[in-house]
């Protein structure tokens, strides 16, 4: 019974949750994501590489939405946004490459999170 109803209180949610706070909820799973990789370091490599490959595709979205024609947002901010996100895409590379400091996954969920409280306080 319990199963049910979680599961028609998912539904609900993903259709009457906003576009940004849906953005907001999944900056903070993968922020999630990467902190428990960064408090279990060191890590198997294969779990930290579906951690930055979650939160590539994630940024990629972002990235793409942004960088639209059609898309409404002030240039300036798009170009922002698509700035931020090839930093992020740098990062996870370069973190890919030598995944030898899990320092280097602070700045990944410092973004993830600041952002998604950003995009919660304007929604």
């Amino acid at each position: 019974m319990h199963q049910h109803g979680a599961a028609a209180y998912q539904r609900t949610t993903k259709t009457v949750e906003s576009p940004r706070e849906r953005e907001a909820a999944l900056l903070m799973k993968s922020a999630a994501s990467l902190q428990a990789v960064r408090d279990t370091w060191p890590v198997d490599f294969d779990l930290l590489r579906d951690t930055l490959t979650f939160n590539r595709k994630l940024w990629t979205v972002f990235v793409t939405s942004a960088t639209r024609e059609e898309n409404p947002m002030p240039a300036p901010l798009r170009q922002n946004i698509a700035n931020l996100g090839m930093f992020i895409l740098n990062e996870t590379r370069e973190i890919l490459d030598m995944p030898n400091a899990p320092t280097r996954l602070d700045t990944l969920i410092n973004i993830n999170r600041q952002l998604a409280v950003g995009l919660r306080s304007a929604a």
